[in-house]
C-alpha cells in the first residue's frame, strides 16, 4: 500500500515518461507518508473521453489518486498532494494552446476490506 492511479487525457500520451513519473511519485510517497518502497504500486490509465466545463477550448487532465491505509496526519496527506502536484508540473507540460488541469486526491482505504497478494513466475 499505497495503490496509486494516474488518469490522463489522450493528448498527453506521448508527452511524458510514465515510468519516470511513476518512480518519482513512489519516492515522494516513501518520503512523505512513510510508505515502503516495495508497497508503492502506480497504475497509469489513459482516458479517451475528457470533457472540462462546457467542452469549449482544448483541455487536458491529469488526475492522481492515492489509496492508503488510515493513520497518516492531514499534514502528511497535504504534503503528499502538494509534492505530487509539483512533480506533475516538472514531468508534464501541456501542448501549445492546451490548458492542463492537474489534481491529486489522497483517500484512506478500509484496512479490513483490502487484501492483496503477489505471485512469482
Amino acid at each position: 500500500m499505497p495503490q496509486i492511479s494516474v488518469d490522463y487525457s489522450p493528448s498527453l500520451a506521448g508527452s511524458f515518461d510514465r515510468r519516470a513519473l511513476g518512480v518519482a511519485i513512489n519516492r515522494i510517497a516513501v518520503r512523505t507518508i512513510d510508505a515502503k518502497p516495495e508497497a508503492c504500486k502506480t497504475l497509469f490509465r489513459q482516458n479517451d473521453d475528457v470533457v472540462v466545463g462546457e467542452g469549449e477550448g482544448v483541455d487536458a487532465q491529469l488526475y492522481v489518486e492515492f489509496q492508503i491505509f488510515p493513520g497518516r496526519t492531514p499534514e502528511a496527506k497535504a504534503a503528499l498532494s502538494e509534492g505530487v502536484l509539483a512533480l506533475l508540473a516538472e514531468h508534464v507540460a501541456p501542448a501549445p494552446g492546451t490548458r492542463l488541469h492537474t489534481a491529486v486526491y489522497v483517500a484512506d482505504i478500509d484496512r479490513d476490506a483490502y487484501r492483496s497478494t503477489s505471485a512469482q513466475g
